[in-house]
């Protein structure tokens, strides 16, 4: 594939993103029936695990979280290796890495929105942002596997902690539409949904300060992906005879990626700002195993 043809096949597909996004947050909430109904989807397509944060309990949501199902697995009273959960994850990550994050996730297309929000200019200092960031490893490591796995009570059945005590998509989706909708869940709703409530509340403002407040610090599925971002088919590319080092890529970069020092960090969720406002066409977005990218080949 030639540099140009490159470059504006990567251009169209930006372009779609958000179009994208909201066709991916409508197909995976798209059980209108649930909300009349006031009820869940039971279908058996809700036995298929999506690739996203996307909450079981949503009235609309026609399949599985990943994350609740691989708690559900592993803190089952048989405590079951989670096969089948896992080969959903890694092939999406060897496929996609955190593409995922950045074109089909629907908590990830609310915080894009969120931060459109007219708000002061908040800035993390480098050092600590970057220590924030291991957070969301070890919410995976420790709410979503140790704890399920070791944690087990008398009938050897753990709850989802990362579900029942933080994810904000699961409140947003699941949580709060279901309380509104009956009246028994509403008269026993206590202070577990309020600290629900309450987070979501900080996790949402946290969006509209920082972009990708959520994927940067707290997120175990982006993290999960991260691991195989370097490996993935899906790379963003860096052609630096055509770089001007402007450094209005690494300005607008949501997740506060150096662009120019490594465009395909585990950071990145591929969602191409900095190719749409690279002025000298530097930057696309394609299929790493066809053209390797220019700076590992330096």
């Amino acid at each position: 594939m030639s540099g140009m043809h490159r470059n504006r096949v990567s251009k169209r597909i930006l372009s779609c993103r958000r179009i994208i996004q909201a066709m991916a947050a409508v197909f995976l909430n798209g059980y209108a029936a649930g909300f009349a109904q006031k009820r869940i989807f039971t279908g058996k397509t809700k036995a298929v695990c999506v690739p996203v944060l996307n909450c079981y309990s949503c009235p609309g949501a026609m399949g599985s979280c990943p994350i609740g199902a691989l708690q559900a697995v592993v803190g089952g009273v048989h405590g079951r290796f989670p096969f089948y959960v896992l080969g959903t994850l890694m092939l999406f990550g060897i496929l996609l890495g955190r593409t995922v994050c950045g074109f089909l996730c629907p908590f990830g297309l609310i915080q894009d929105l969120l931060h459109k929000v007219p708000h002061p200019r908040v800035n993390i200092p480098k050092r600590l942002d970057q220590c924030l960031r291991w957070l969301k490893y070890i919410i995976l490591v420790v709410m979503v596997l140790l704890l399920p796995a070791f944690a087990g009570g008398i009938t050897g059945v753990t709850p989802p902690y990362f579900c029942e005590y933080i994810c904000p998509a699961g409140t947003l989706e699941g949580g709060i539409p279901l309380v509104l909708l009956n009246d028994s869940l509403r008269a026993i709703a206590g202070a577990l949904f309020q600290w629900k409530v309450s987070l979501l509340i900080l996790i949402l403002a946290g969006a509209v300060l920082i972009p990708r407040f959520f994927c940067r610090y707290l997120c175990p599925l982006g993290a999960f992906y991260a691991v195989f971002q370097r490996f993935s088919f899906v790379q963003m590319k860096l052609d630096r005879e055509k770089c001007v080092g402007c450094g209005k890529c690494e300005k607008i970069c949501p997740m506060q990626v150096d662009v120019t020092k490594n465009i395909n960090s585990p950071e990145c969720i591929r969602c191409g700002e900095c190719a749409k406002i690279c002025s000298a066409s530097a930057i696309s977005i394609g299929i790493g195993s066809v053209e390797k990218n220019v700076e590992e080949s330096l």
